[in-house]
This record gives structure tokens, C-alpha cells and sequence, in this order.
């Protein structure tokens, strides 16, 4: 049994067992892939994936079992590099980072600048997306850090803290009727068409909530995940915008106006997720908290070892 054939098996079952893709994010030959996959089953005596020719079509009961457990092997394989670069190279290596347009837009960029200033010689990553595109990117263990909302905490294979609550604002052109609202009403604003950020964006389902409970039907007339995009389209007369309070800026937003609208949906909680078992360079830890002072090193491994994530969250 070589490493480099779990490498291999872990990829295909990633890669929805398309080989191709598997060998092509590895960059080896498809052949040499398919190849190690068979010599590893002939070595533990057990088809670990399904077939229909030559084509993969499914995982086997027992290859569920090993892909699971070549999963924590080779967490292990990457701690131990971590380890290693810890000691040999405290100052250097690879921080990558998986979060939402608004986090890696309004959130992030004071705190990577310091955290640049510091660690130059850090390589950063950040991986944008939908809040569960990156949630499943630390799950995978394919980035060390998820910063998202919601969607973060249905992840069990992640250990999730939160970083701090944010809620929203009503966006509208200047002299809109809103304005003259107060305080604004979901009744005064479902009178008007809604543009606002799509199911797959954390924060929408306290929109939804705030109008169910209320017996209200809101007018949605278009959603995206980006909050420039939202902006973009008010600006042009589609309707009024829903969005985060921090990615309203009054500089930069000149020719809108926003209203607060934190009385009217609940807050949202963003959360950092990190892979259960991960090693966590020293410089990890330091981003995390200059992201979100209350989490400090010693609060971070307790929440890792398995201790106060909730109660965390509580104070």
C-alpha cells in the first residue's frame, strides 16, 4: 500500500469518480491513476469502487469504509507536514481561506492587511463562494479556514466558532418613499419590488422569516450572492436592495441611501469552521484572531479538542 494510492483513491471519490478530473488536479496520467486504483484493490483483496466497464459508476460498501479512514490518514500525513514547517519555517508556507463575497469584500481586508504586514512571506488564498462551498472546502480539508454564516454549522466533520453577529440594511436610490418611513415597516417595504441575495447566500432565510412571520409576501424581483451586484441593480431602478449593514458604504455607495433594518430580521451569526483534527500553524491562530479578538488561542483548542464552542458562543 503506497500513500500516493490513497492520494489517488481520495481524488476519484472527490472528483464525483471521474478519473480524468482526478488525474488532471493531481497532474499525472489518467492510465497511471486507474492503474495504482487496481493494484491497491488487488492488494487489500476489495473492489473499493463500483464499475460498469471501465467506467466508475459508484463506491462500494467496504471502499465507504477505507475512503473514510484514508480521509483521517491523510489528515494525519498533513499535520505531520505542518509540524514540520511550524519548526523549520515558522514565518513561511500557505494560509488558504474559503468565504463569501461579502466577508472576503466589507470583513476581511483590514485584517489581511495586518496580517501581510506581519507574515509577508505567508502565501494568502481566498477561495470565494457560496457560504456552503465553503464550508465543504474545510471539510475537505482543501483550505485551512471557513468564514461564513449559517450554512457553516450544519457541517459535523467542522469545529465552528462564531466571529460576530451583523445584520441589515434597506438600500434605495436618494428621495425614495422608504426614507420617509419611521421607522421602516416590513409592510412599508413589501410594498416594493426587492432585490436581495439568493437562497444559497447566508442571511436570506432571516429575510424569508421576518415576512412569513409577519403573513407577508415580499416582492423578490432578483437575487445574487454578490452585494455589489445587489447595489448595481437598485442603482438602476429594479428595486430596493436587502443586504448586510457592512456592505453598505457611504462613500463608496454615493448615490444611494441606506435604512436600517436590524429591527426587522434577526441577526446573523458569522462563524469560523475548521476541520476536526486539523494542525493549526501559529500563524493561523493569529489570523483567526485578529479577525475575532475573543478567539483566542487557548479558546480555539478548547473548541477543537472538543470543549466550548457553544458556550463561546453564549458569552
Amino acid at each position: 500500500m503506497k500513500l500516493q494510492q490513497l492520494i489517488y483513491i481520495r481524488e476519484v471519490a472527490r472528483r464525483g469518480l471521474n478519473v480524468s478530473a482526478a488525474a488532471d488536479a493531481l497532474h499525472t496520467a489518467q492510465p497511471g491513476v486507474s492503474s495504482q486504483i487496481r493494484l491497491l484493490e488487488d492488494e487489500l483483496n476489495v473492489q473499493i469502487f463500483e464499475r460498469n466497464g471501465k467506467r466508475l459508476v459508484g463506491v462500494t460498501e467496504p471502499g465507504l469504509q477505507i475512503l473514510d479512514i484514508v480521509e483521517r490518514v491523510l489528515q494525519e500525513v498533513d499535520n505531520i507536514k505542518k509540524v514540520s514547517g511550524e519548526y523549520s519555517a515558522e514565518a513561511s508556507g500557505r494560509l488558504a481561506i474559503a468565504t463569501t463575497h461579502t466577508q472576503a469584500r466589507y470583513a476581511l481586508p483590514p485584517v489581511v492587511t495586518v496580517f501581510k504586514g506581519k507574515y509577508p512571506d505567508v502565501r494568502l488564498e481566498l477561495h470565494q463562494g457560496s457560504p456552503v462551498h465553503a464550508a465543504d472546502l474545510a471539510a475537505k480539508g482543501i483550505v485551512d479556514i471557513a468564514i461564513a454564516t449559517e450554512a457553516i454549522s450544519e457541517y459535523p466533520d467542522l469545529v465552528m466558532m462564531p466571529c460576530y453577529e451583523w445584520n441589515r440594511c434597506v438600500v434605495c436610490p436618494p428621495e425614495h418613499p422608504l426614507l420617509n418611513e419611521s421607522p421602516l415597516t416590513l409592510e412599508a417595504l413589501a410594498e416594493y419590488p426587492i432585490v436581495t441575495y439568493d437562497f444559497a447566500v447566508a442571511g436570506r432565510t432571516m429575510i424569508n422569516k421576518a415576512f412569513d412571520s409577519a403573513g407577508l409576501e415580499p416582492n423578490i424581483v432578483l437575487t445574487a450572492i454578490d452585494s455589489d451586484v445587489i447595489k448595481t441593480y437598485v442603482e438602476l431602478g429594479l428595486g430596493v436592495g436587502v443586504l448586510a449593514k457592512m456592505a453598505f458604504d457611504p462613500v463608496r455607495d454615493s448615490n444611494l441611501r441606506a435604512i436600517d433594518a436590524s429591527h426587522l430580521f434577526e441577526p446573523s451569526t458569522t462563524r469560523i469552521g475548521i476541520r476536526r483534527g486539523a494542525f493549526l500553524r501559529k500563524y493561523v491562530y493569529e489570523f483567526i484572531e485578529m479577525f475575532a479578538p475573543h478567539l483566542t488561542r487557548p479558546a480555539i483548542e478548547e473548541a477543537m479538542a472538543g470543549g466550548r464552542a457553544k458556550e463561546i458562543e453564549e458569552e
